[in-house]
Parts: structure tokens; sequence; C-alpha cells
């Protein structure tokens, strides 16, 4: 039987012994899950928490040897990932919801002929934009980057960015009024973490 906590059990960790690690499975499996449930009070999510807590222990098993309790370290590392599940949850809800909102307003436009006309403008419009101006808004909008991210692709400040976005949305907007969100939305989907203004 080992000793949980003792040097030699964490050894054999680091090193990827894998009778350690699942006789460690076995012994944290119940007690780790009972207090992710605790958290989330879901039983489907409280087993990705737990799995994903052996996981992360499989795969930085190297530092093992460096930590004083183990338990500690398990239990720690359950609140971590229950907090990073919690928060990618309370994103992921924020995004369907403004998904919800677009296409709410495409279906409320009866007169699709006119959105299809506007989009049209839209791409039009796009396409005449400066050069500079369209290739920071296309990267931005089409590839998802974020403006520190096209400041450094594109050798500009992100003030320069933010200035080039700015005209363009300006000139769109000048076109198609409130409607732009719709129009970006239907042209290039909503990037991961991005606002569509």
């Amino acid at each position: 039987m080992y000793n949980k906590d003792n040097k030699a059990f964490l050894d054999l960790l680091k090193k990827g012994n894998e009778e350690a690690y699942v006789y460690l499975v076995a012994t944290y499996n119940k007690p780790l899950f009972t207090y992710a449930l605790s958290l989330t009070k879901d039983k489907a999510q409280a087993q990705d928490i737990v799995q994903n807590v052996f996981l992360s222990v499989w795969k930085y098993k190297e530092r093992m040897g460096k930590l004083h309790s183990i338990k500690n370290f398990l239990y720690k590392t359950t609140y971590h990932e229950f907090i990073t599940e919690y928060n990618k949850k309370k994103a992921l809800s924020k995004l369907e919801q403004t998904y919800i909102d677009m296409l709410n307003v495409i279906v409320d436009d009866t007169n699709s002929e006119l959105l299809e006309r506007k989009i049209s403008i839209v791409k039009n419009a796009i396409e005449k934009l400066p050069a500079r101006c369209k290739e920071a808004f296309l990267l931005s909008k089409k590839e998802g980057l974020t403006n520190i991210e096209i400041s450094e692709y594109m050798n500009i400040s992100i003030k320069t960015v933010e200035a080039q976005h700015t005209i363009a949305y300006h000139t769109l907007r000048k076109l198609v009024g409130d409607k732009i969100k719709t129009i970006l939305f239907l042209l290039f989907g909503l990037p991961e973490n991005q606002k569509l203004v």
C-alpha cells in the first residue's frame, strides 16, 4: 500500500509509473467527484471536471515531485477546473445569446430581397475601402484576429488599428444603418471572443 503523500510515491508519479497513477485515481476519484458535485450540482459536469483533473496530473506528472501534498493539489486543481468550466460556460452563454439575437433580427426581416441588396452593398463597400483599412477590417472580421494581433501583423500601432476599424464601420453604417450588425454576422459569422462592434 502506498503512502500517498510521501516523496517515494510522488517520485513514482513523476516518472509516469502507471501502477501509482491507477492507485491515485482509485483512491481519489470518489472524494473528488463528491467535491466537484458540491460545486457544480451536476453529475455529468462533476465527472468531466474530475476526469480533467486526472488528465492534468498525468500531463504534468513531472512536477509531482515538488508537491508536499498530492491531496491538497488534487482538491485545488478540482476547484480551479470548476472555475475554468464555469467561466467558459458563462462566455458560451453570452456568445449563444448573441447568435440568437442576430438570428431573430434576420427572421424578423420580412423583406429578404432588401436584406440581400444590403449585403451586396456592404460587400462592395468593403472592397472599396482604403487598402490598409480593408486589410485591418478583414483581419478582424474574417480571420478573427484581435487588435493586438492585427497591430503586430500589419506593423502598425493599436491606435491605428482602432482608427481603421472606426473608418470602416462609419463608412458601412452610412450605407446600411443599424442593419450593419446583422449583415456582418451573415458575411463573417462571429469569431469567438469577439464582438461585432
